[in-house]
């Protein structure tokens, strides 16, 4: 059974977008390079016509494999969210009680997490340790370093 993965409106689009530019752009592009391999002639000692195989076989696979992503991508609404615990697409501050430093994160599905852009994947140590709790609720989080401790701070939809 696949697993059900929850996006926002923006994420969804970047998936199905992700999907339809290797489907119509780099799949025909892949059967070209085959093609152009096997004009060349003898196929049996024709490099090219093997590396170009073996690309699009790759290429279908990853196309496989966004396509059973999407299939099982569902969309949520953020507005309904609940904000009194920590949830997926929940913004998230929290405060290191080792060092003191606070840190903001929007938890997500693993394919929209961007550290750069303060998104984190709920399958990430910090997004278990942070997922259901509560502002004032401490999570230990064990990381490749240890152990950290958190405090949330605040839970909101931004």
């Amino acid at each position: 059974m696949s697993k059900v993965s929850y996006y926002t409106a923006e994420g969804l689009k970047k998936l199905k977008d992700e999907l339809n530019q290797l489907k119509d752009v780099e799949r025909p592009r892949a059967s070209q390079a085959i093609a152009e391999a096997r004009d060349k002639g003898d196929l049996s000692e024709n490099a090219e016509y093997d590396a170009a195989k073996e690309a699009q076989g790759l290429l279908e696979m990853k196309i496989a494999k966004l396509e059973e992503i999407y299939a099982n991508a569902r969309l949520i609404d953020e507005s309904q969210l609940d904000t009194s615990k920590a949830l997926v697409h929940s913004t998230v501050k929290i405060k290191n009680l080792g060092n003191g430093a606070e840190m903001k994160y929007k938890l997500v599905a693993q394919s929209e997490a961007d550290l750069k852009s303060g998104k984190i994947s709920v399958d990430s140590p910090i997004g278990k340790g942070l997922l259901g709790k509560k502002v004032g609720d401490k999570a230990e989080v064990q990381v490749p370093n240890g152990k950290i401790e958190f405090e949330i701070l605040e839970i909101s939809r931004d």
